[in-house]
């Protein structure tokens, strides 16, 4: 592909890139032909975190990268299912917005930052894109714009985000892949699978070495995409497992966890297995898994901003706001680190799970785990609340405004939690359903992401959970089919 001039291009006219990302174009051209690519991905992240786009042939890749790339805006109108649950066809197309009417197209602009080699495609090339309209404004529903509007009002007060990711998830192995036409759906049927490992023996080297080719696999593949793998390590339940990752700042973390889930489930899936970010899988002696979210602030010098200068202080007095901000706004908030119905069945009391917005000093039982102490660098606060099908850009976003709303008002947030399933504190939502009423009835977070925002995702919510509600379960069978 070669690197033509960009003077008259839909990104400069626009002026979508800063000169980072130039640099990072003029790249591009080397890495292509050192890894001898033949296609492009060009995807964005929807408002399930779900990775979404088309693939190019390297000719029409080098006319996207300068212009965008046609989709159609329908995508934003998916619930789960992948059905489009709003009136696309009607005026404003049910999003209130004519430049969305009818499937109209938006652009897809890649970020030439986040370009790398698929290792287990060869020939294939991987680049993140943002979402705009045609006249250059970005698409208002577009997750990893509104995080990127989120870190540019951080950056404004001289900090900026850094996360460490703690994610667990499953792989089995594939016994059926269904299918047959019948099987076919929205949503169709799941495969059918077996266990890589029976669990319950946490982080012994026996069940590792069990699962040591396939999680050497994913390293493997991970690492070569510049994936920053910290460890590997076997969870509590039958073919559970947990990746970490180092500490990255800005959009970074957010971008590695879209990538790190895609990865992994489409490598797996190219070896017969099929992994899994859903929170409890429901099969026998199965565990829930969780995605905690380790997080600080970097001031102006590059210190830690939560690291107290006192030797009574866990955290400074920006970590202490910052964390009674994520307390006070932990229930409306819960819909972005928990986004389905499956999730909230790992809210329970004495589980290794949060069921209340409370903090303690390293207790894994609290919501917000404090880490750290005077004048560590290392000092940071670790967010037990979410599922790893959670939108990184969504879950970081929303941390990140309610911490900056407890800083802003100075708030409290009392003393460490030492018995955390004891204490008085305000619950957690115990349904999907619940947290998305909490977030629509949320001052705060529709002036911080706006009411256009905030509509748009509680309708595109209610909408899974209206479908749920329309299903009989087994549950219902077993407990009415008999006795009435």
């Amino acid at each position: 592909m070669s690197i033509k001039d960009t003077t008259a291009s839909f990104v400069r006219r626009h002026g979508l890139w800063s000169e980072e990302q130039h640099e990072h174009y003029r790249r591009v051209a080397s890495a292509i032909a050192e890894n001898e690519l033949q296609t492009i991905r060009f995807a964005f992240p929807d408002q399930h975190g779900i990775l979404r786009g088309k693939t190019l042939a390297l000719r029409e890749a080098a006319r996207a990268f300068e212009n965008g790339c046609s989709i159609t805006s329908t995508l934003f109108a998916k619930d789960t299912s992948h059905r489009s649950v709003f009136p696309v066809f009607t005026a404003g197309g049910g999003f209130g917005m004519a430049a969305m009417q009818g499937g109209s197209d938006v652009l897809m602009v890649p970020d030439p930052s986040t370009f790398r080699a698929i290792p287990w495609a060869p020939g294939t090339g991987w680049v993140l894109c943002d979402v705009y309209f045609q006249d250059g404004k970005p698409v208002p529903f577009a997750t990893r714009g509104l995080y990127k509007s989120v870190l540019d009002g951080l950056a404004a007060r001289g900090y900026r985000f850094k996360a460490g990711l703690e994610v667990e998830f499953h792989v089995f192995r594939k016994v059926d892949a269904v299918l047959d036409p019948k099987d076919a759906g929205q949503p169709g049927r799941p495969p059918a699978v077996s266990l890589l490992s029976r669990g319950y023996q946490y982080l012994t080297e026996q069940r590792y070495d069990e699962a040591e080719p396939v999680l050497e696999m994913l390293r493997r593949d991970l690492e070569a995409m510049r994936l920053p793998v910290r460890s590997m390590e076997v969870e509590m339940g039958p073919s559970q497992f947990e990746f970490t990752f180092d500490a990255a700042e800005g959009l970074a973390p957010a971008d590695n966890m879209i990538l790190f889930r895609s990865a992994v489930k489409q490598i797996c899936h190219r070896h017969g297995l099929h992994a899994t970010f859903m929170c409890r899988p429901r099969f026998d002696n199965t565990v829930a898994s969780g995605w905690h979210l380790h997080q600080s602030l970097v001031s102006r010098n590059g210190g830690n901003a939560f690291a107290s200068s006192r030797g009574d202080e866990v955290l400074s007095t920006i970590g202490r706001g910052y964390l009674a901000g994520l307390l006070a706004h932990a229930r409306a908030s819960a819909v972005f680190a928990t986004p389905t119905i499956n999730g909230y069945k790992r809210y329970r009391s004495y589980s290794l799970a949060p069921d209340r917005a409370i903090w303690a000093r390293d207790n894994r039982g609290a919501m917000i785990r404090v880490l750290g102490g005077p004048h560590d660098p290392a000092s940071r606060l670790e967010n037990r609340l979410g599922e790893p099908a959670a939108n990184p850009y969504l879950y970081m976003a929303s941390q990140i405004l309610a911490g900056l709303d407890g800083i802003d008002r100075n708030l409290d947030p009392g003393p460490s939690a030492d018995a955390p399933y004891e204490c008085k504190a305000v619950p957690l939502p115990r349904s999907l359903q619940e947290a998305v009423s909490a977030l629509d009835e949320d001052r705060f977070f529709r002036a911080a992401m706006g009411d256009q925002f905030v509509d748009y995702y509680v309708f595109i919510k209610n909408a899974e959970i209206a479908r749920f509600q329309m299903e009989v379960t087994e549950w219902e069978q077993a407990e009415y089919f008999d006795i009435f």
